[in-house]
């Protein structure tokens, strides 16, 4: 049966159909109602990134509860009509699928498996889909998804065995929370299709990594290059300054020949080249330079646990570690520019 459906999802993707398979409810990849088996989703951890995607997720008509430690952002959402709940073990209780956006691999152990986390209690489980949205080590990831696969289902539905984890962290930032987040997945690719209609209500772009931890792994190292290519960058145009050229002179210069990349075309570390980036806003929003040392750290361990030599790793991460310690933690990630290669707040 599980290798029959999965041979039509996969043809249901090749002829562009909106379709699962026949095993699956009949779900809109792009149109409301949401999905069925998937009306009531639960919200845990409503930051920056999280209270967005959870927005995007009402929406688009899910019945949304949500629980956060934060009693400010829970009063933004009960005061819209939205029902909150006290612990994560009582989200899981009213929802068909609970999504996780979380700080850090302890905060995600934590909410699934400490006291009152989604996976305490009885050995049956309603929600038969959990998705953790936030950055984390693989190895974690892998780890929380045994443990929810150990779980049975108080009600099968579909093809639906037994509850199942997908790690599905996003990129993108903040602004692009609001409707353009990408989304790497890793886990059961026939989840990842049951749940395309949930990504799509959270973002536009989605793509499927593999097994378990692989969504996790592609996103750390996504911002490895991000971190690499952004201090490459800044260093080139700290330079290029110093010999005398414009910053944005030197910028079109990238942009026009192989140096270009993101972060020299859509994210300029230089005040005043670009609008609308965070140098143009004295670094203010973006993505906070501690959560790249953080993100550094996550590969570092990683890099350490396979045995592979990363030594761009470990100077990106001391020279973010050092802009944190300077107090540029809440700075965006792109200030390196101005703080680490000038030293000062100033050109």
């Amino acid at each position: 049966m599980a290798t029959l459906y999965r041979v039509r999802s996969l043809l249901s993707i090749f002829n562009t159909k909106s379709t699962l398979s026949t095993y699956a409810p009949v779900c809109s990849f792009s149109t409301s109602p949401p999905c069925s088996q998937f009306e009531s989703v639960g919200f845990i951890g409503l930051g920056n990134m999280g209270s967005r995607m959870a927005n995007n997720l009402i929406k688009a008509g899910y019945k949304v509860v949500v629980h956060d430690v934060n009693c400010n952002v829970i009063k933004m959402f009960t005061d819209k009509g939205v029902p909150a709940k006290q612990t994560p073990f009582e989200v899981a209780e009213a929802s068909d699928v609970v999504i996780t956006m979380l700080p850090s691999s302890s905060h995600v152990l934590d909410v699934y498996t400490g006291p009152n986390g989604l996976l305490d209690g009885e050995s049956r489980l309603r929600p038969h889909l959990f998705i953790d949205s936030s950055t984390i080590d693989p190895e974690t990831s892998r780890k929380v998804s045994a443990a929810v696969s150990n779980f049975l289902l108080k009600e099968k539905k579909g093809f639906w065995e037994k509850p199942v984890m997908l790690d599905a962290p996003v990129s993108g930032g903040v602004l692009a929370a609001e409707a353009d987040v990408f989304i790497q997945v890793g886990g059961s690719e026939d989840a990842c299709l049951a749940a395309k209609p949930l990504f799509l209500s959270m973002g536009k772009n989605t793509i499927y990594c593999g097994g378990a931890g692989t969504g996790s792994a592609a996103k750390i190292c996504n911002n490895l290059a991000m971190a690499v290519s952004m201090l490459g960058v800044s260093e080139a145009l700290a330079l290029g300054q110093s010999l005398g050229i414009e910053a944005d002179t030197l910028t079109k210069v990238f942009n026009s020949s192989s140096a270009r990349c993101w972060s020299s075309d859509s994210y300029n570390p230089v005040p005043g080249v670009m609008e609308g980036v965070p140098a143009s806003m004295d670094y203010a929003g973006g993505f906070a330079s501690k959560l790249m040392a953080k993100d550094l750290s996550l590969v570092a361990a990683s890099a350490k646990a396979v045995g592979l030599k990363c030594p761009l790793t470990s100077q990106a991460l001391e020279i973010y570690t050092k802009l944190c310690k300077d107090g540029h933690e809440m700075k965006d990630f792109s200030c390196a520019f101005r703080h680490y290669y000038f030293g000062k707040d100033e050109q």
